[in-house]
């Protein structure tokens, strides 16, 4: 599950390690080991050894304090929406909506590069295509740390300290009860991600933005966001997109992982995920969210 919101206590993957705002750190990995094979170690800064650092310097980085609205006010319409998605969202627990939402929790390595996998029609790994793996690890922290001002300010209290119902990631809630809500960085990093491959992979756009949205509808599943919490994690993933069109490291992975991209669905390089199953879950579709 998630380790987004942990800052201590973080395992090692069996296979490499986690990337995510506020890990612990993990040790050498077979991500490095690939990217020494591909002569691209040393272009990859890092945070800690073997979890990559975003394409953006700290003061790149969109301030969503600055750029956010303040919460929905108590008797706002705002307000009112928010409560009827949770309602609605709450319907779906125990559904095969729920389980797909509990696996979009997760964004730990090599676990969260298939989660796209499906609407791109191949897979993204460490040893087939390093440059997309970059990408979705550097562009997660981006991601992460552009929701971060707004909400260690707002400090937004999330859905199911106010309802009292279950998670879909009971282990986290200790840690998210401490965790501002608003605006949600696990939908900045979804948004973000659809974004990113629908730029390397614009043949797959419309699947992709499709994705990108269950994704994020995936935490009001989860009984962990806002509807507002949403909308507004959205508006960080494009706004930080926009500014990593400047970026030259980011373009240049953009170039390698298209190429990366196409070259694995020629090969017919298998998404990796149960695609039809997805599918279906997905399909249950949630009453009111935007």
């Amino acid at each position: 599950m998630s380790r987004l919101y942990r800052s201590t206590h973080i395992a090692c993957l069996p296979a490499v390690a986690a990337i995510a705002l506020l890990l612990g750190a993990c040790a050498a990995t077979p991500v490095a080991d690939a990217l020494v094979a591909h002569g691209i170690a040393d272009k990859v800064p890092e945070v800690r050894p073997g979890i990559p650092a975003g394409y953006l310097a700290a003061q790149a980085v969109p301030d969503s304090q600055a750029l956010v609205p303040t919460p929905p006010a108590p008797g706002s319409a705002a307000l009112a929406l928010d409560h009827a998605v949770m309602r609605a969202a709450l319907a779906l627990r125990d559904t095969p909506r729920f389980a797909q939402a509990t696996r979009d929790a997760d964004l730990d390595f090599p676990f969260a590069a298939g989660t796209f996998a499906c609407a791109l029609g191949t897979g993204i790994d460490a040893q087939h295509t390093p440059a997309a793996y970059r990408l979705l690890q550097r562009t997660l922290d981006d991601a992460a740390r552009s929701t971060r001002t707004a909400k260690q300010h707002y400090r937004r209290v999330r859905p199911f300290v106010e309802n009292n119902a279950p998670t879909c990631t009971p282990a986290d809630e200790t840690a998210l009860r401490s965790s501002g809500s608003y605006p949600s960085g696990h939908v900045a990093v979804g948004w973000m991600w659809a974004l990113v491959l629908a730029q390397a992979a614009p043949e797959r756009t419309d699947a992709l933005l499709a994705r990108g949205r269950s994704f994020g509808e995936s935490r009001l599943v989860c009984n962990v966001h806002w509807q507002s919490d949403l909308l507004q994690g959205r508006f960080m993933a494009a706004g930080t997109f926009a500014r990593l069109q400047s970026d030259p490291a980011f373009r240049a992975d953009i170039a390698a992982a298209s190429a990366e991209l196409a070259q694995a669905r020629s090969q017919g390089l298998a998404p990796g995920r149960d695609c039809a199953a997805e599918a279906a879950a997905l399909a249950e579709a949630l009453p009111g969210a935007l």
